[in-house]
């Protein structure tokens, strides 16, 4: 059950967003037992964002969420992959990223929870 909701300064073309929703979905599986079939996704373009107290340049802050336990060599190595897809999709420059983690241990789907 993960969730991937990025916070991004530009805004996205309808376009971008789907190729973002489909790369986003292969890289879930860096994390595992995470896949793009139980994977939310969640964009917000346009938003106003300040980096170094700037906000000229592309920026995005990405959350993501997960049901489970923390996986840090996982969780760095899909910070790599995040940056990695939102510079080619976006321009945004890796260090203009913020990728933030949560393990969560009670998630709720379909009217109950794990």
């Amino acid at each position: 059950m993960p969730f991937i909701n990025s916070k991004i300064s530009v805004t996205v073309t309808p376009e971008q967003e789907v190729e973002l929703k489909r790369r986003l979905g292969e890289a879930i599986a860096i994390v595992p037992g995470k896949s793009e079939q139980w994977l939310m996704c969640g964009f917000e373009d346009g938003y106003h964002l300040y980096f170094r107290g700037e906000n000229q340049d592309p920026i995005a802050f990405v959350e993501v969420a997960v049901y489970g336990d923390e996986n840090p060599e996982a969780f760095k190595n899909l910070t790599g992959e995040i940056s990695k897809i939102f510079g080619e999709v976006l321009g945004i420059a890796a260090d203009h990223i913020y990728v933030k983690y949560q393990a969560v241990k009670n998630w709720g789907w379909n009217g109950t929870n794990f």
